[in-house]
């Protein structure tokens, strides 16, 4: 804190330039502007006395070895300055029209800022205003054996949270990878038979990695079982006591500690307006947005297009403009001389009508699919049939070489078969069902 003689930054005799053993004081944490005429000293005052004495005070806070690289600055020609603190000057030029420029990016004190929160900072969630966590593998381990020592657990890996889809190809890769349980939407179900879910709700499901009673002498098991899970739900672990309803989660990242939800590590780019990784998804870093106002492009719309109702275009003219507008009007059957508001619910029964013809395009889309598939399987049938009958063909040849008492039980046995057959294939293309014994 300063103290009230340092309320000010104290200049006397300064001789820089035109100026001529001026004294002054300046108010400290105030914006100051210094006018004058051209010539009478003002960037000699802010520039060649201020600023050089304070790069000089702050140069010569370096070691000696670091002031060898940047050379000895000269005092400049003024009898004492107090107050002053360690300062930054820009230079003076063409003002930049670039909205991404900035005082800080200027002086590169932003990229100082962009560092400190990175590295320096505390993390909180978005979702709960918690202080975020993150756990080294030892200190998960030694958590899990002393939180829940003799409780039976779940080790899971996180797979997927809140997203719609079925997910049978996911499921049919876990189990091929060894494991045959998980939980889905908070059930243990069992993958030996991979569930039908619905794709259009949202789900979440884990795997289980392990099941465990952890106890000191387990930990070499609880390593390697986290650390599966670990690379399956990439980064994460969720641990589930079975007579306690609410898991708990780790993570390797930066992690809410009650929701689990994790992200990446904070890099110096996520807080910079200038990067994708960091700039507002609905501004794009600039801090505006460019919207149209349609009731000061139509303030009155009771007026047609040919009144002048669409202000920036003002009254008709026969123009290219115009051409095109008329034409847009024809296809929807509709005329210059045609009151706006009309013109907007005719545009937006268009819309309607687009929306629904898509939407039934999309369905009898699904429908062609599901009858392309239909006739893939009767011709399939088709053709095992006419295979079938063939090989009877051949059976029947193959009988006559046969001695007589075994080629009537072979008749026998073979007119049996065809009886099934036929029965079988009947009762599939006339819609009921048949079981072949």
């Amino acid at each position: 804190m300063l103290s009230s003689q340092e309320e000010f930054i104290e200049v006397y005799g300064a001789r820089a330039h035109n100026l001529k053993n001026i004294s002054l004081k300046i108010p400290r944490n105030k914006f100051v502007v210094i006018t004058g005429l051209s010539g009478s000293g003002k960037s000699s005052l802010a520039f060649d006395t201020i600023y050089a004495e304070g790069q000089r005070r702050y140069i010569e806070t370096f070691s000696a070895y670091a002031r060898q690289f940047l050379g000895n600055l000269e005092r400049p020609e003024v009898d004492q300055i107090r107050g002053l603190s360690p300062v930054i000057s820009i230079e003076q030029k063409t003002v930049n029209k670039n909205p991404r420029s900035t005082v800080g990016t200027i002086t590169e004190v932003y990229d100082f800022f962009r560092l400190l929160y990175a590295r320096g900072a505390d993390a909180f969630s978005a979702e709960t205003g918690e202080k975020m966590v993150k756990y080294s593998q030892e200190q998960i381990v030694n958590t899990i054996i002393e939180k829940y020592e003799g409780q039976k657990l779940l080790l899971l890996a996180p797979v997927v949270k809140g997203r719609k889809g079925n997910y049978k190809e996911l499921l049919l890769n876990v189990r091929k990878k060894g494991f045959l349980k998980a939980r889905i939407d908070g059930e243990i179900v069992d993958l030996v038979e991979i569930p039908l879910l619905d794709r259009f709700k949202i789900h979440d499901i884990e795997v289980v990695i392990d099941r465990i009673i952890p106890n000191a002498e387990d930990s070499k098991r609880i390593i390697q079982s986290c650390q599966t899970a670990f690379s399956m739900g990439k980064g994460m672990l969720m641990v589930q006591a079975l007579d306690d309803d609410e898991p708990i989660y780790f993570s390797k990242n930066l992690m809410c500690p009650t929701t689990g939800t994790s992200y990446e590590d904070p890099e110096p780019n996520t807080f910079s307006f200038n990067s994708p990784y960091g700039a507002c998804q609905n501004c794009n870093g600039l801090g505006l947005v460019n919207e149209v106002d349609i009731n000061k492009v139509i303030p009155d719309n009771t007026l047609s297009i040919r009144q002048g109702g669409i202000t920036p275009l003002g009254p008709f003219k026969e123009n290219w403009i115009y051409k095109q507008i008329e034409a847009i009007l024809e296809s929807s059957d509709l005329k210059n001389i045609t009151e706006l508001p009309n013109v907007i619910e005719q545009e937006d029964k268009l819309d309607a009508k687009k929306n629904e013809r898509e939407r039934l395009g999309s369905v009898n889309l699904r429908a062609d699919e599901e009858t392309e598939k239909y006739k893939v399987t009767i011709n399939k049938m088709e053709q095992d049939r006419e295979d079938l009958v063939s090989a009877i063909s051949k059976l029947r040849s193959s009988i006559n070489d046969l001695n007589q008492k075994g080629r009537e039980r072979l008749v026998v046995a073979f007119e049996k078969v065809n009886r099934k057959f036929n029965d079988v294939y009947t009762k599939l293309f006339n819609g009921g069902s048949a079981k072949l014994e």
